[in-house]
Protein backbone atom coordinates (compact mmCIF):
# COMPACT_ATOMS: atom_id res chain seq x y z
CA UNK A 1 0.00 0.00 0.00
CA UNK A 2 3.09 2.37 0.56
CA UNK A 3 1.33 4.42 2.67
CA UNK A 4 -1.90 4.39 5.70
CA UNK A 5 -3.75 7.29 6.54
CA UNK A 6 -4.29 8.46 9.55
CA UNK A 7 -7.79 9.07 11.23
CA UNK A 8 -8.41 9.72 14.95
CA UNK A 9 -12.11 8.68 14.68
CA UNK A 10 -12.54 5.30 16.93
CA UNK A 11 -16.18 4.71 16.85
CA UNK A 12 -14.38 0.60 15.74
CA UNK A 13 -10.55 0.76 15.56
CA UNK A 14 -8.95 3.65 14.35
CA UNK A 15 -8.32 3.49 10.61
CA UNK A 16 -4.37 2.31 10.05
CA UNK A 17 -5.26 0.02 12.49
CA UNK A 18 -8.69 -1.38 10.44
CA UNK A 19 -6.61 -1.06 7.44
CA UNK A 20 -3.55 -3.75 8.81
CA UNK A 21 -6.51 -5.72 10.38
CA UNK A 22 -8.01 -6.52 6.84
CA UNK A 23 -4.83 -7.51 5.51
CA UNK A 24 -3.26 -9.50 7.99
CA UNK A 25 -6.44 -10.46 10.37
CA UNK A 26 -5.63 -10.58 14.21
CA UNK A 27 -2.59 -8.59 15.09
CA UNK A 28 -1.73 -7.16 18.19
CA UNK A 29 -2.19 -3.11 17.43
CA UNK A 30 0.79 -2.07 19.55
CA UNK A 31 2.61 -3.32 16.82
CA UNK A 32 1.86 -0.09 14.56
CA UNK A 33 2.78 1.85 17.45
CA UNK A 34 6.15 -0.03 18.40
CA UNK A 35 7.26 0.37 14.78
CA UNK A 36 6.68 4.12 14.96
CA UNK A 37 8.99 4.60 17.76
CA UNK A 38 11.43 2.43 16.86
CA UNK A 39 11.72 4.18 13.21
CA UNK A 40 10.66 1.36 11.20
CA UNK A 41 7.46 3.81 10.22
CA UNK A 42 7.51 7.85 10.09
CA UNK A 43 4.42 10.31 10.07
CA UNK A 44 4.18 13.02 7.12
CA UNK A 45 2.12 14.58 4.59
CA UNK A 46 1.35 11.94 1.69
CA UNK A 47 -2.22 11.04 0.44
CA UNK A 48 -2.96 12.86 3.86
CA UNK A 49 -1.59 12.60 6.73
CA UNK A 50 -0.13 9.22 6.53
CA UNK A 51 2.31 6.76 8.42
CA UNK A 52 4.91 5.60 5.64
CA UNK A 53 8.23 3.17 5.62
CA UNK A 54 11.07 5.00 6.88
CA UNK A 55 12.87 4.18 3.68
CA UNK A 56 10.55 6.65 1.99
CA UNK A 57 10.54 9.37 4.24
CA UNK A 58 13.35 11.37 2.11
CA UNK A 59 11.32 10.89 -0.95
CA UNK A 60 8.34 12.92 0.70
CA UNK A 61 10.34 15.52 2.66
CA UNK A 62 11.61 16.13 -0.64
CA UNK A 63 8.17 16.39 -2.32
CA UNK A 64 6.96 18.23 0.13
CA UNK A 65 9.29 21.05 -1.17
CA UNK A 66 7.84 20.69 -4.92
CA UNK A 67 4.27 21.24 -3.73
CA UNK A 68 4.25 24.37 -1.36
CA UNK A 69 0.49 25.10 -2.90
CA UNK A 70 -0.73 21.90 -0.88
CA UNK A 71 -3.11 23.59 1.78
CA UNK A 72 -1.79 22.20 4.81
CA UNK A 73 2.04 23.95 4.06
CA UNK A 74 0.18 27.49 3.24
CA UNK A 75 -1.79 27.52 6.31
CA UNK A 76 1.21 26.73 8.31
CA UNK A 77 3.01 29.03 6.49
CA UNK A 78 0.59 32.15 7.12
CA UNK A 79 -0.17 30.81 10.89
CA UNK A 80 3.72 31.08 11.79
CA UNK A 81 3.84 34.35 10.01
CA UNK A 82 0.64 35.97 12.14
CA UNK A 83 1.95 33.82 15.44
CA UNK A 84 6.25 33.78 15.16
CA UNK A 85 6.81 34.39 18.55
CA UNK A 86 4.51 31.72 20.00
CA UNK A 87 5.81 29.57 17.72
CA UNK A 88 9.27 30.07 18.18
CA UNK A 89 9.02 29.94 21.65
CA UNK A 90 7.12 26.38 21.45
CA UNK A 91 10.13 24.96 19.45
CA UNK A 92 12.53 26.31 21.16
CA UNK A 93 10.65 24.70 24.48
CA UNK A 94 10.82 20.88 22.54
CA UNK A 95 14.51 21.85 21.17
CA UNK A 96 15.40 22.53 24.93
CA UNK A 97 13.18 20.71 26.83
CA UNK A 98 12.78 17.12 24.91
CA UNK A 99 9.32 15.93 23.19
CA UNK A 100 6.18 16.84 24.17
CA UNK A 101 2.30 16.08 23.25
CA UNK A 102 -0.15 19.01 22.86
CA UNK A 103 -1.41 18.36 26.47
CA UNK A 104 1.74 18.93 27.75
CA UNK A 105 1.24 22.34 26.86
CA UNK A 106 -1.66 24.57 28.98
CA UNK A 107 -3.59 27.19 27.40
CA UNK A 108 -5.90 29.93 28.76
CA UNK A 109 -8.13 29.49 26.31
CA UNK A 110 -10.44 26.44 26.15
CA UNK A 111 -13.17 25.96 24.11
CA UNK A 112 -15.89 22.92 23.31
CA UNK A 113 -13.99 20.78 20.77
CA UNK A 114 -12.93 20.49 17.08
CA UNK A 115 -10.27 21.18 14.97
CA UNK A 116 -11.27 24.74 14.16
CA UNK A 117 -10.94 25.30 18.17
CA UNK A 118 -7.85 23.93 19.21
CA UNK A 119 -5.99 25.98 21.87
CA UNK A 120 -3.22 27.44 20.33
CA UNK A 121 -0.17 25.12 20.95
CA UNK A 122 -2.21 22.30 19.47
CA UNK A 123 -2.62 24.37 15.90
CA UNK A 124 1.31 25.49 16.01
CA UNK A 125 2.45 22.26 17.11
CA UNK A 126 0.71 20.91 13.95
CA UNK A 127 2.07 23.71 12.12
CA UNK A 128 5.41 22.73 12.72
CA UNK A 129 4.64 19.22 11.70
CA UNK A 130 3.46 20.58 8.27
CA UNK A 131 6.66 22.77 7.87
CA UNK A 132 9.05 19.90 8.36
CA UNK A 133 10.68 21.79 11.74
CA UNK A 134 8.81 18.54 14.04
CA UNK A 135 7.87 15.32 13.75
CA UNK A 136 6.39 12.46 15.53
CA UNK A 137 8.60 10.59 17.50
CA UNK A 138 5.57 8.26 18.98
CA UNK A 139 2.33 7.88 19.59
CA UNK A 140 1.12 7.68 23.61
CA UNK A 141 -2.57 6.75 23.10
CA UNK A 142 -2.75 8.08 19.79
CA UNK A 143 -1.70 11.45 21.16
CA UNK A 144 0.81 12.45 18.88
CA UNK A 145 4.52 13.14 20.53
CA UNK A 146 6.47 15.74 18.55
CA UNK A 147 9.98 15.95 18.39
CA UNK A 148 12.52 17.80 16.67
CA UNK A 149 12.64 16.48 12.85
CA UNK A 150 16.39 15.93 13.33
CA UNK A 151 16.15 13.60 16.13
CA UNK A 152 13.50 11.72 14.18
CA UNK A 153 15.31 11.32 11.53
CA UNK A 154 18.38 10.53 13.23
CA UNK A 155 16.54 7.11 14.31
CA UNK A 156 14.71 6.14 11.07
CA UNK A 157 15.85 2.46 10.13
CA UNK A 158 16.93 1.82 7.47
CA UNK A 159 18.46 5.22 7.89
CA UNK A 160 17.35 8.51 5.48
CA UNK A 161 18.66 8.58 2.38
CA UNK A 162 20.27 11.99 1.61
CA UNK A 163 20.44 11.53 -2.18
CA UNK A 164 16.83 11.44 -2.47
CA UNK A 165 16.12 14.93 -1.32
CA UNK A 166 18.42 16.23 -4.01
CA UNK A 167 16.30 14.25 -6.58
CA UNK A 168 14.39 17.01 -9.19
CA UNK A 169 10.03 17.62 -9.80
CA UNK A 170 10.16 15.15 -12.70
CA UNK A 171 12.17 12.07 -11.11
CA UNK A 172 10.18 12.43 -7.93
CA UNK A 173 6.98 12.84 -9.99
CA UNK A 174 8.03 9.95 -12.03
CA UNK A 175 8.34 8.05 -8.61
CA UNK A 176 4.65 8.44 -6.80
CA UNK A 177 3.68 7.73 -10.39
CA UNK A 178 4.76 4.47 -9.92
CA UNK A 179 4.55 3.59 -6.33
CA UNK A 180 1.12 4.50 -6.88
CA UNK A 181 0.03 2.03 -9.86
CA UNK A 182 2.27 -0.80 -7.88
CA UNK A 183 0.00 -0.02 -4.92
CA UNK A 184 -3.36 0.55 -6.79
CA UNK A 185 -2.74 -2.88 -8.92
CA UNK A 186 -4.22 -2.10 -11.96
CA UNK A 187 -4.73 1.95 -12.64
CA UNK A 188 -6.43 3.78 -15.47
CA UNK A 189 -4.70 7.21 -15.91
CA UNK A 190 -7.04 9.53 -13.60
CA UNK A 191 -6.92 7.52 -10.48
CA UNK A 192 -3.14 7.81 -9.85
CA UNK A 193 -2.83 11.18 -9.06
CA UNK A 194 -5.36 11.00 -5.99
CA UNK A 195 -3.31 8.11 -4.21
CA UNK A 196 0.22 11.17 -3.41
CA UNK A 197 -1.74 13.98 -3.97
CA UNK A 198 -0.30 14.89 -7.36
CA UNK A 199 -0.91 17.67 -9.40
CA UNK A 200 -1.43 17.91 -12.26
CA UNK A 201 -3.44 14.94 -13.07
CA UNK A 202 -1.71 12.20 -14.59
CA UNK A 203 -2.76 11.05 -18.49
CA UNK A 204 -1.69 8.72 -20.61
CA UNK A 205 0.10 11.24 -22.52
CA UNK A 206 2.59 11.46 -19.55
CA UNK A 207 2.57 7.54 -19.07
CA UNK A 208 3.52 6.43 -22.63
CA UNK A 209 7.65 7.32 -22.07
CA UNK A 210 7.16 4.56 -18.75
CA UNK A 211 5.19 2.14 -21.06
CA UNK A 212 8.09 2.46 -23.45
CA UNK A 213 10.87 1.52 -21.15
CA UNK A 214 8.77 -1.37 -20.22
CA UNK A 215 8.62 0.07 -16.41
CA UNK A 216 4.22 0.00 -17.16
CA UNK A 217 2.41 -2.64 -19.14
CA UNK A 218 -0.50 -0.90 -20.99
CA UNK A 219 -3.33 -3.12 -20.73
CA UNK A 220 -7.18 -3.04 -21.94
CA UNK A 221 -9.69 -4.51 -19.49
CA UNK A 222 -13.05 -5.85 -20.65
CA UNK A 223 -15.98 -3.02 -20.03
CA UNK A 224 -13.35 -0.29 -20.11
CA UNK A 225 -12.81 2.51 -22.97
CA UNK A 226 -9.58 3.54 -21.89
CA UNK A 227 -6.77 2.08 -21.14
CA UNK A 228 -5.29 0.42 -18.11
CA UNK A 229 -2.00 0.00 -16.42
CA UNK A 230 0.01 -2.42 -14.33
CA UNK A 231 3.94 -1.89 -13.19
CA UNK A 232 5.99 -4.36 -14.60
CA UNK A 233 6.92 -6.30 -11.48
CA UNK A 234 3.25 -7.72 -11.63
CA UNK A 235 3.96 -8.92 -14.94
CA UNK A 236 2.98 -12.73 -13.73
CA UNK A 237 0.06 -11.61 -11.48
CA UNK A 238 -1.56 -10.20 -14.61
CA UNK A 239 -1.09 -13.16 -16.76
CA UNK A 240 -2.52 -15.23 -13.93
CA UNK A 241 -5.29 -12.62 -13.66
CA UNK A 242 -6.05 -12.73 -18.07
CA UNK A 243 -6.04 -16.15 -17.31
CA UNK A 244 -8.40 -16.48 -14.56
CA UNK A 245 -6.29 -18.30 -11.99
CA UNK A 246 -6.16 -15.03 -10.13
CA UNK A 247 -8.85 -15.52 -7.60
CA UNK A 248 -10.04 -13.40 -4.87
CA UNK A 249 -11.37 -15.38 -1.32
CA UNK A 250 -10.91 -13.27 1.84
CA UNK A 251 -14.62 -11.65 3.29
CA UNK A 252 -13.32 -8.58 5.46
CA UNK A 253 -14.93 -5.46 6.69
CA UNK A 254 -13.09 -1.94 5.28
CA UNK A 255 -12.33 1.12 6.81
CA UNK A 256 -13.69 4.29 5.23
CA UNK A 257 -10.25 5.45 5.00
CA UNK A 258 -8.94 2.45 3.04
CA UNK A 259 -6.63 2.88 0.13
CA UNK A 260 -9.61 0.37 -1.78
CA UNK A 261 -12.33 2.99 -1.53
CA UNK A 262 -10.86 6.64 -0.86
CA UNK A 263 -10.80 7.35 -4.23
CA UNK A 264 -15.11 7.30 -4.29
CA UNK A 265 -14.60 7.63 -8.61
CA UNK A 266 -12.22 4.49 -8.48
CA UNK A 267 -14.38 2.85 -6.65
CA UNK A 268 -17.79 3.43 -8.31
CA UNK A 269 -15.91 2.85 -11.39
CA UNK A 270 -14.20 -0.62 -10.69
CA UNK A 271 -16.88 -1.77 -8.22
CA UNK A 272 -19.76 -0.02 -9.32
CA UNK A 273 -19.95 0.65 -5.47
CA UNK A 274 -20.97 4.15 -4.65
CA UNK A 275 -19.44 5.79 -1.06
CA UNK A 276 -19.66 8.74 0.97
CA UNK A 277 -18.06 8.90 4.38
CA UNK A 278 -21.08 9.82 6.09
CA UNK A 279 -19.38 10.79 9.36
CA UNK A 280 -18.46 14.48 7.45
CA UNK A 281 -22.05 14.53 6.51
CA UNK A 282 -25.18 16.43 9.25
CA UNK A 283 -27.15 12.91 10.51
CA UNK A 284 -30.47 13.87 8.93
CA UNK A 285 -28.76 13.71 5.55
CA UNK A 286 -27.10 10.41 6.09
CA UNK A 287 -28.17 7.40 4.25
CA UNK A 288 -26.67 4.15 6.25
CA UNK A 289 -25.29 5.78 9.49
CA UNK A 290 -22.28 7.61 11.10
CA UNK A 291 -19.07 5.28 10.02
CA UNK A 292 -20.17 3.17 7.57
CA UNK A 293 -17.60 -0.07 6.66
CA UNK A 294 -17.45 -1.68 3.07
CA UNK A 295 -17.83 -5.13 2.73
CA UNK A 296 -15.39 -6.83 0.48
CA UNK A 297 -16.51 -9.83 -0.27
CA UNK A 298 -14.19 -12.15 -2.81
CA UNK A 299 -13.38 -8.96 -4.53
CA UNK A 300 -16.34 -7.20 -5.01
CA UNK A 301 -17.79 -4.66 -2.69
CA UNK A 302 -21.03 -6.33 -2.11
CA UNK A 303 -22.88 -3.64 0.68
CA UNK A 304 -21.82 -1.73 4.41
CA UNK A 305 -22.74 -1.59 7.91
CA UNK A 306 -22.63 0.90 10.30
CA UNK A 307 -20.59 -0.24 13.02
CA UNK A 308 -19.48 0.91 16.90
CA UNK A 309 -17.28 -1.20 19.15
CA UNK A 310 -18.96 -0.87 22.82
CA UNK A 311 -15.48 -1.66 24.69
CA UNK A 312 -16.30 -1.35 28.18
CA UNK A 313 -19.15 -4.18 27.30
CA UNK A 314 -18.03 -6.19 25.05
CA UNK A 315 -20.20 -5.52 22.55
CA UNK A 316 -19.84 -5.10 18.74
CA UNK A 317 -22.70 -3.29 17.66
CA UNK A 318 -23.84 -3.06 13.79
CA UNK A 319 -26.55 -0.52 13.93
CA UNK A 320 -27.44 -1.27 10.39
CA UNK A 321 -26.24 -3.78 7.84
CA UNK A 322 -27.53 -3.30 3.84
CA UNK A 323 -26.49 -5.43 1.00
CA UNK A 324 -26.09 -3.57 -2.34
CA UNK A 325 -29.21 -4.20 -4.41
CA UNK A 326 -28.25 -6.37 -7.21
CA UNK A 327 -26.58 -8.62 -4.49
CA UNK A 328 -27.82 -11.82 -3.88
CA UNK A 329 -27.32 -13.35 -0.27
CA UNK A 330 -26.13 -16.55 -1.29
CA UNK A 331 -24.76 -19.12 1.10
CA UNK A 332 -21.39 -18.28 0.92
CA UNK A 333 -21.71 -15.12 1.06
CA UNK A 334 -23.74 -15.22 4.36
CA UNK A 335 -21.07 -17.66 5.79
CA UNK A 336 -18.19 -15.58 4.65
CA UNK A 337 -19.97 -12.15 5.99
CA UNK A 338 -20.82 -14.06 9.30
CA UNK A 339 -17.21 -15.27 9.86
CA UNK A 340 -15.83 -11.75 8.74
CA UNK A 341 -17.95 -9.87 11.20
CA UNK A 342 -17.18 -12.86 14.11
CA UNK A 343 -13.69 -11.82 13.71
CA UNK A 344 -13.64 -8.00 13.47
CA UNK A 345 -15.94 -8.35 16.89
CA UNK A 346 -13.16 -10.79 18.67
CA UNK A 347 -10.13 -8.58 17.66
CA UNK A 348 -11.64 -5.64 18.71
CA UNK A 349 -12.08 -7.39 22.21
CA UNK A 350 -16.17 -6.83 21.35
CA UNK A 351 -17.02 -10.84 21.18
CA UNK A 352 -20.81 -10.09 21.44
CA UNK A 353 -22.40 -9.15 17.94
CA UNK A 354 -25.39 -6.69 18.66
CA UNK A 355 -27.12 -6.68 15.03
CA UNK A 356 -29.50 -3.77 14.14
CA UNK A 357 -31.59 -3.19 11.45
CA UNK A 358 -30.70 -5.36 8.05
CA UNK A 359 -31.24 -4.25 4.28
CA UNK A 360 -31.31 -7.16 2.68
CA UNK A 361 -34.80 -10.04 3.74
CA UNK A 362 -33.60 -12.68 5.58
CA UNK A 363 -29.94 -11.51 5.87
CA UNK A 364 -30.37 -10.80 9.89
CA UNK A 365 -31.73 -14.14 10.90
CA UNK A 366 -29.69 -15.95 8.84
CA UNK A 367 -26.32 -14.44 10.41
CA UNK A 368 -27.85 -14.62 13.72
CA UNK A 369 -28.35 -19.10 12.97
CA UNK A 370 -24.41 -19.01 12.12
CA UNK A 371 -23.24 -17.00 14.87
CA UNK A 372 -25.13 -19.51 17.51
CA UNK A 373 -23.53 -22.41 15.92
CA UNK A 374 -20.50 -21.23 15.69
CA UNK A 375 -20.96 -20.91 19.63
CA UNK A 376 -20.82 -17.13 19.30
CA UNK A 377 -22.58 -14.67 20.88
CA UNK A 378 -25.13 -12.62 19.00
Amino acid sequence: MRLLQIDSIHVVARSPYLVLYSRLGEYKPQWLDDALEAGRLAECWAHEACFVPAADVSLHHAWRRQRAMHWAYKHAARMHAEHREGMDTLLARIRDGGAARAADFESEQRSAGGWWSWKPEKRWLEAWFALGELMVTRRERFQRVYDLAERVLAKLDPPIDATSTSLDHASLREHFVLDSVRALGIAQARWIADYHRLKPAVTDRELAPLVARGELLKVEVEGWTTPAYVLRDHADLLAQAAQGKLRATRTVLLSPFDPVVWDRARALALFGFEYTIECYVPESKRRYGYYVLPILHRGQLVGRLDAKAHRSEGVFEIKSLFLEPEVEPSERLLDDLAQAIAATARWHETPQVRLGRCGARGVSAALRARWREAGASA
